[in-house]
C-alpha cells in the first residue's frame, strides 16, 4: 500500500472516529505518555509498562488508555495463550486509581507531556476513542513486536501518518533481544530461565531502534529524542517530562539460592555420584535414568510444538533441541521394558557423544543458551555414557 494511500486512509478512519467521540477538548487538556517501573513481585511486570493519560480538567477528563489489558474469562483462553492467539485489547481506567496502584507496588511513574495543538490533542483523542470501540479494541498480543509500549507508539503514529520521526543515536548498546531481557530479570532467575529455554533464535539478534521500544523504558527515551512536524518544522515530541512517583530503594531482599545454576549443579552432583557407584558396581539405573531422559524428552517436545504449531514467533528455530532431544521420551520410556531394542545402547551412546560436541560448542552457537543448563546437558551426556557401558556388562 502506497504511503499516499495509507495516509488517506487513517485520515478517514480520523474522520470517521470524531462520529463516535462526543467530547470536545479544552484548552486545558494534555495528552501524556506514562512510563511505570517494572516490579520483581510477578514475571509479566519486570519489564515496566506504558500507557496513554488524557486529562482534561475543564471537561472532568482525567483518563488512562491502558493497550495491557486481557480477559481471563475469553473463550478458549488458555488455548489461545499456547497457541499465540492470546487477545489483548485497549481498556480505561480512571487515573487516580492507576496512578495509586502503581505506587502502592512501588513502581516510578513517568509522565510525557506530548508537544501538541489543542487540535492535535482533539485529533488524537478522537483515535483512542474510536479505538475503544469494541470492534477495534483488540489485538494478538506478541511479546517483542506487539505490547503494550509498542501499541502506544503505534497509535501516535497512525493518528499523525508520517509527522513522527524517532532518532536511535541515543541508544549505545549492541545487545540482543534477549541479552536486554536478562537485564530486568535479575531477581526472576526461574522466569529468565523459562525465557531462555521456550524462545529461540529470533531473539538473539540486535535490535533497531524502532525495535528497542518493546520496552517501556526505550519508550520513555525515544519519545524525549523524537520530532513531531507540523507545518513543514520539527518540534520535539515531548514538551516535559512530569516525575509522578520515584521508586523508592529496592526492598526485594536478597537473591534466593534455589536458582537454576544451584538447583542443576546439585543434580548433575547426585548424577555424578550414581554414575561413581554405578562403575564399580556395574548395576543399572534405569528407573531413575528412564524418568531423567523422560522428561528432557517431554521439554523437546513441547519446544518443538512452540516452534512448528504455534504463532508464537519468538519461539522459532530454538536451539535447545540441539540438547532436550523429543526422542529421548521414547528411549526413555524403552528403558524400563525388559525386553530392549538393540539399537539402545548405541543411542545413548551417541547421546552422549553428542552431549560432548553441545558443550564443546557452547559458546559458539548462535542462540545463548542458558548457562544454567550446562550441568543438564554434562549429566545427558554422562549418563548416556553410563548406559551404553552398563549394557555391555547385562
Amino acid at each position: 500500500m502506497s504511503i499516499k494511500k495509507n495516509a488517506f486512509l487513517i485520515s478517514l478512519l480520523l474522520v470517521t472516529s470524531q462520529l463516535f467521540s462526543q467530547i470536545t477538548l479544552s484548552e486545558k487538556a494534555e495528552i501524556l505518555v506514562l512510563t511505570l517501573g517494572p516490579t520483581q513481585t510477578e514475571l509479566y511486570s519486570a519489564f515496566g509498562h506504558s500507557a496513554i493519560r488524557v486529562y482534561d480538567p475543564k471537561n472532568n477528563i482525567n483518563r488512562i488508555y491502558n493497550y495491557g489489558v486481557f480477559d481471563f474469562n475469553q473463550p478458549n483462553f488458555y488455548l489461545n495463550f499456547a497457541r499465540g492467539f492470546l487477545n489483548y485489547k485497549l481498556d480505561t481506567v480512571d487515573y487516580p486509581r492507576f496512578r495509586y496502584a502503581y505506587i502502592y507496588y512501588n513502581r516510578f511513574i513517568h509522565e510525557q507531556v506530548l508537544n501538541f495543538t489543542l487540535q492535535e490533542k482533539q485529533q488524537f483523542f478522537d483515535f483512542l476513542e474510536w479505538n475503544m470501540l469494541p470492534e477495534n479494541q483488540y489485538y494478538y498480543y506478541d511479546y517483542f513486536f506487539d505490547n503494550c509500549a509498542t501499541r502506544v507508539r503505534d497509535a501516535l503514529e497512525k493518528a499523525f501518518p508520517n509527522q513522527i520521526e524517532f532518532n536511535g543515536d541515543y541508544i549505545q548498546s549492541n545487545l540482543t533481544i534477549r541479552e536486554l531481557t536478562d537485564l530486568y530479570l535479575g531477581y526472576q532467575p526461574w522466569g529468565d530461565l523459562g525465557i531462555d529455554l521456550c524462545l529461540g533464535l529470533p531473539i538473539d539478534v540486535e535490535p533497531t531502534a524502532y525495535m528497542h521500544m518493546f520496552l517501556p523504558d526505550y519508550i520513555e527515551s525515544a519519545f524525549n529524542n523524537a520530532t513531531f512536524t507540523r507545518n513543514g518544522e520539527k518540534k520535539s515530541l515531548v514538551k516535559k517530562t512530569i516525575s509522578t512517583y520515584e521508586s523508592k530503594p529496592d526492598q526485594v531482599g536478597e537473591k534466593s539460592l534455589f536458582r537454576p545454576n544451584v538447583v542443576f549443579w546439585l543434580v548433575f552432583v547426585v548424577f555424578m555420584s550414581i554414575s561413581f557407584y554405578q562403575f564399580r558396581t556395574k548395576k543399572s539405573y534405569n528407573w531413575i535414568d528412564a524418568v531423567f531422559f523422560s522428561l528432557i524428552g517431554l521439554l523437546g517436545t513441547l519446544l518443538l510444538i512452540l516452534w512448528v504449531a504455534t504463532d508464537h514467533k519468538a519461539a522459532a528455530s530454538n536451539m535447545n533441541i540441539l540438547w532436550a532431544i523429543p526422542t529421548h521420551l521414547i528411549a526413555g520410556i524403552l528403558l524400563i521394558r525388559n525386553s530392549k531394542p538393540s539399537w539402545l545402547p548405541k543411542y545413548f551412546l551417541l547421546t552422549s557423544l553428542f552431549m560432548l560436541m553441545v558443550v564443546v560448542f557452547w559458546k559458539l552457537l548462535p542462540q545463548m543458551i542458558h548457562y544454567s543448563l550446562m550441568p543438564i546437558v554434562i549429566s545427558l551426556g554422562l549418563r548416556g555414557f553410563m548406559i551404553w557401558k552398563t549394557s555391555k556388562h547385562n
